[in-house]
């Protein structure tokens, strides 16, 4: 089952590949609207060292910016579970940073840190992108504590600290991995879209290489691009599930 579960997308890729080789070539669509998979593929060997140093920028704004998602969103989730007050006050502005458009917001950020700290402005729109599944998720893993095995931790006088790390931790670590799923693949949304609005500004990530190819009608180059992204996308959600799988099962044993 495990090997039929890769070897389909494998063969649904492959057809994938050759119906759209055979389509372009027998289209004759220009390569400037479409190129064929073979000239993205050369295009990508052409510009390997330059594509894969501007992947690894935004791959490292994207990591960043997740970490710090993680730390403010579980800091706050505990806080909320604590203060009921609290979550109801600050909770609000959370909402309104996760329904804002991030195009919407990333000129304003790249304007307040400046222009000559783009790396920051980039860091700061991922982590609005990455950080709400998480606090919302690890709040509902707060929760989902069962009441009975909470009374159970009062009779016998546990600590906060005991009562939290043998119990809401355990309840809650569920739904923050899945979160990160979710949240790994936004923060590299919210990567590549400040990398756009900056431009030429100082960006020199993924997006901003897919931008200058476009400028260029370098079609193949963008492709080429668009495939490491979505390959960057793919690894960050399997590694995600992959930890889910190792601390689940080590959690049963």
């Amino acid at each position: 089952m495990k090997l039929k579960a890769i070897l389909l997308p494998i063969a649904a890729l492959v057809v994938l590949l050759v119906g759209w080789h055979v389509a372009v070539v027998a289209t004759g669509v220009p390569k400037f609207v479409l190129p064929t998979p073979v000239a993205v593929f050369q295009a990508l060997l052409d510009n390997f060292g330059g594509l894969m140093a501007a992947a690894w920028g935004t791959l490292r704004i994207t990591l960043f910016a997740l970490g710090l998602a993680i730390c403010t969103g579980v800091l706050l989730a505990l806080l909320f579970s604590l203060s009921r007050t609290f979550e109801m006050t600050v909770y609000p502005f959370a909402i309104v940073a996760q329904v804002t458009p991030i195009v919407s917001v990333a000129p304003l950020v790249l304007i307040w840190v400046g222009i000559d700290h783009v790396d920051r402005a980039l860091v700061i729109i991922a982590w609005l992108a990455a950080f709400f599944p998480i606090l919302a998720n690890m709040s509902a893993g707060l929760r989902a504590v069962d009441g009975n095995l909470n009374e159970l931790f009062t009779l016998y006088r546990a600590s906060r600290w005991q009562r939290f790390w043998r119990l809401s931790w355990p309840t809650a670590l569920p739904y923050l991995l899945a979160s990160l799923k979710v949240s790994g693949g936004l923060a590299l949304i919210g990567a590549v879209v400040a990398e756009f609005v900056a431009g030429s500004g100082g960006a020199t990530g993924l997006a901003w290489k897919i931008l200058e190819a476009g400028n260029r009608l370098q079609i193949e180059k963008m492709f080429a691009g668009l495939m490491i992204l979505s390959l960057m996308g793919v690894l960050i959600f399997y590694g995600f599930s992959l930890l889910e799988w190792v601390l689940m099962r080590r959690g049963r044993r």
